[in-house]
């Protein structure tokens, strides 16, 4: 069951009627969205069929474990069997790695909806999201194959072992909703952005799964779609911070408010929320007239709500905690009685204390007192007879004029010790574009945010590594950033999205104004080469400079038959 709860597919939800599926279900297209919502909690039949409101059987297709696909992707297990389509755990012998598979009838009526959805999301490219991996119609079958991650756990299991801290719920619906509003710049939506739809990964990132497809396996629509999505994403913020779902039914393994009370602020249901991320989940859920707390305007669209996540001050990790160091009694070995007889229990509390001897009245500690005041005298003496060396050099550099380093007794130059390069602050960042035209230009700031969770991401080019060899892309990308007035830079520190890109950092003249143009970078703080996962480097002489640039001009492979990169992180040293 673990290894299901964190599967790349979707399993069926048993627990309860979830208020937006059931609003998205009533603007369904098919016209039986009642009888699926109404199957869909029933038990299953034991021959995997179902019938709707017309009362027309959907057979599930009769395949087995060890069943292969295309050749390719063997079948392992199933986890869901629902509504005449099924899903499950695959292995994809030509790569050696775990998939997952939805699979149904060509002849489904969903099936054309299904495959439309699945080239959409793989179209998207977005890796906030569970990439499709191929979707084909082959045999009778319609198959819809997609990434599994073995090392994420579903929302729901966090859930089920408390609320999460209010690090972790910032960084859930931070994360989601602009992961949400690109989709939607795309015109994309999810429709079903339940808990089990939220994977987290190891290294703490969110990642959604079944964008698109898993509506259309359902034949879910709805009329406000980006309404639809930003209120799943409220609940889910809702549930982080309660673990209760934020209506009167159980759902998810969670349990729904009490009934007649209405929709209640978290702060109100469960002690030490906090107060910020309480009024941005109530801002998310609002809708048909009711009031956010405080009066704010409700968010109404994934774009909306992450602009107000975004303007919250940052929530940042609590501290860790040590454990306490373990208070050690001193033993009687210790206190000089080892080998003696113990007093009695009664005796021992006004008993003395034997005390130890004083320190270093042997014969070793008396040399080694001796010892000491010698080495003492003499750094003594080396110090004033150095002090008094300096001041004569100073002295015969001011009768004669001259300058230079000071020679030791040993004959080599001490040179003064440099100080390390610190971090420089950034005052703005804008993208390269050297083709006139830009590609992520509302990610800039990812790349300067100092947070690794978050990245500049190129999107996915096709055929050639340098920008799909577009006109107005050949020329590479970047960003460049602004520090602000001119300031010695003498390193640079880049996270790279993905090792294998071509990049170079370059540097604009002093009296640079406004550079845009490659020429305006005269400066080269590193050579044009492929970089690994950190682009790091330092000058000798520190370059005088108030705009530095990130040139990428080449994306590694990204493993889907495309090219993409992207910055995950810039420091500029001084």
């Amino acid at each position: 069951m673990a290894e299901r709860s964190t599967a790349a597919v979707d399993v069926a939800d048993n627990s309860g009627n979830d208020p937006l599926t059931a609003k998205a279900d009533e603007a369904a297209s098919d016209g039986v969205a009642e009888a699926q919502d109404t199957a869909e909690r029933s038990a299953q039949d034991g021959d995997g069929e179902r019938r709707d409101g017309e009362q027309t059987v959907i057979t599930t297709p009769e395949l087995h474990s060890g069943h292969k696909l295309a050749r390719r992707y063997r079948l392992e297990e199933c986890v869901t069997r629902l509504d005449g389509f099924s899903s499950w755990r695959a292995v994809d012998e030509k790569l050696r790695r775990a998939v997952g598979v939805h699979i149904l009838p060509a002849d489904h009526p969903r099936a054309r909806s299904v495959l439309a959805a699945a080239r959409s999301s793989a179209l998207l490219g977005d890796p906030r999201f569970v990439q499709v991996l191929d979707a084909v119609e082959e045999n009778d079958l319609v198959y819809v194959v997609h990434e599994w991650l073995p090392d994420a756990t579903e929302l729901t299991a966090l859930l089920a072992a408390g609320p999460l801290e209010a690090h972790d719920a910032y960084q859930l619906v931070s994360q989601v909703s602009q992961a949400m509003a690109a989709a939607h710049r795309e015109g994309l939506a999810h429709l079903r952005l339940t808990p089990s739809a939220v994977l987290r990964s190891s290294t703490g990132q969110y990642r959604i799964r079944g964008l698109a497809v898993n509506a259309a396996l359902r034949g879910i629509s709805a009329d406000r779609p980006q309404r639809t999505d930003t209120e799943a994403i409220g609940a889910l913020l809702y549930a982080a911070l309660t673990k209760r779902w934020p209506y009167e039914n159980d759902a998810y393994g969670l349990s729904g408010l009490p009934k007649g009370v209405g929709l209640i602020p978290p702060d109100q249901v469960r002690a030490g929320v906090h107060r910020g991320l309480s009024e941005i989940a109530m801002r998310a859920l609002v809708n048909d007239g009711a009031t956010a707390s405080r009066q704010e305007p409700p968010c109404t669209t994934p774009d909306e709500l992450a602009k107000a996540v975004a303007a919250m001050p940052r929530i940042r990790p609590p501290e860790p905690e040590f454990p306490t160091p373990l208070d050690f009694q001193r033993t009687t070995y210790q206190q000089g009685n080892y080998g003696r007889p113990q007093t009695r229990a009664g005796a021992a509390a006004t008993a003395a204390v034997p005390m130890p001897p004083p320190p270093l009245q042997s014969r070793t500690g008396k040399a080694l007192k001796w010892a000491v005041s010698a080495l003492l005298i003499a750094a003594l003496g080396l110090g004033s007879w150095q002090v008094a060396d300096k001041l004569l050099d100073q002295g015969s550099n001011e009768k004669t004029g001259e300058t230079g380093t000071r020679t030791a007794p040993g004959g080599q130059n001490q040179k003064k010790p440099q100080r390390p390069a610190q971090p420089l602050r950034i005052s703005d960042a804008r993208e390269y574009k050297p083709g006139g035209s830009g590609i992520q230009e509302e990610e800039v700031a990812n790349a300067v945010d100092d947070s690794a969770d978050t990245a500049w991401i190129t999107p996915q080019y096709f055929s050639f590594p340098n920008f799909g060899n577009l006109a107005d892309r050949k020329r590479g990308s970047g960003i460049i950033v602004d520090l602000g007035s001119v300031q010695n830079v003498r390193g640079i520190d880049v996270s790279m999205y993905r090792a294998g890109q071509k990049a170079q950092v370059l540097a604009a003249d002093e009296g640079a104004t406004d550079p845009s143009a490659r020429d305006d970078f005269p400066h080269r703080l590193t050579e044009l080469e492929t970089v690994g996962d950190i682009l790091k480097a330092s000058v000798d002489k520190p370059v005088r400079t108030r705009y530095v640039l990130v040139h990428i001009t080449e994306l590694p492979s990204d493993g889907q038959g495309g090219y993409r990169g992207g910055i995950s992180g810039i420091k500029v040293l001084g």
